[in-house]
């Protein structure tokens, strides 16, 4: 949504969760890692954070890790909001836990978890709402949570048959960043095929590639900056000459022509509307 006043933190999945004994990590965990940021943008070491992790399999156990995690950022307020199904999105207590949070953290798992539980409810409804007019809002998601926030969503699709037509699953997300389609464990997985067919999709919308330990802080649901240890890949098919998704059979490889692709990394900027990048200078520090 261009112009939200919230603050949206897409991350691409596996962020340092501040396990590594050694001290020297530790420190970088604490002073630069993802979840450092996610901290910051909600208000500090006071910040409510509520924790969701529908999309996981395991949502004790990865509750749980996020807890401590946060804990060693020095966070007090932290709950896990356990939903598992629509009845619970319902829930006083869930209604009441989405009204009064600074953070909203969304694990990763199945990101089709997310949509079928939360989409269409009255927390659903609550996020939007605050996302679009409460500043310095946040909700952040890892993986799956990062994939859901966008409407058009890659759900699925083997990177095995990529830049095949049909290689790629699409459903509807949580529409809170409608200009773009995310994938995640970019790099790592080799998901450019995927994302490459979203956009013959839908070539209106900006693809994003997210590898692991890496995110974007998005403002004004527009202004991207790159955090973390890797990379993201952009997409842009706005220039795209030849396109011929619509007319092949599927299973056939597909043919895009003149697509436009950035990597950025820690620091550098991306201008949504504009479709515009802003490179950090190479002497400046980390952040």
């Amino acid at each position: 949504m261009l112009n939200a006043k919230g603050t949206l933190i897409p991350i691409g999945g596996n962020e340092d969760k501040g396990l590594e004994h050694n001290e020297m990590y530790t420190l970088e965990f604490i002073d630069e890692g993802i979840l450092f940021h996610v901290v910051k943008e909600a208000g500090g070491e006071k910040a409510r954070i509520v924790v969701i992790p529908t999309a996981s399999s395991i949502p004790v156990e990865v509750g749980e890790n996020y807890l401590d995690a946060f804990s060693k950022l020095g966070c007090k307020n932290v709950t896990v909001l356990d939903i598992r199904n629509q009845k619970d999105s319902e829930k006083p207590e869930s209604i009441e836990a989405m009204k009064k949070a600074n953070c909203i953290m969304f694990s990763g798992g199945d990101q089709s978890k997310i949509t079928k539980r939360i989409g269409g409810t009255t927390i659903h409804k609550i996020l939007l709402d605050r996302y679009q007019n409460e500043e310095g809002f946040v909700i952040a998601g890892t993986s799956a949570g990062a994939m859901a926030m966008t409407h058009e969503m890659i759900a699925g699709g083997s990177p095995r048959e990529a830049f095949v037509k049909g290689a790629v699953t699409m459903y509807k997300g949580l529409s809170l960043i409608p200009e773009l389609m995310i994938d995640t464990h970019f790099i790592q997985r080799g998901r450019f095929g995927r994302v490459s067919e979203a956009i013959a999709k839908f070539p209106n919308l900006l693809g994003i590639g997210l590898a692991e330990d890496t995110g974007m802080i998005i403002k004004n649901g527009n202004d991207c900056t790159v955090i973390g240890s890797g990379m993201i890949i952009v997409f842009d098919g706005s220039s795209l000459t030849h396109n011929n998704e619509k007319v092949l059979k599927e299973g056939t490889p597909m043919t895009m022509a003149n697509m436009t692709v950035h990597v950025l990394s820690n620091g550098d900027q991306y201008d949504i509307k504009n479709r515009k990048v802003s490179v950090l200078p190479i002497e400046a520090p980390f952040i």
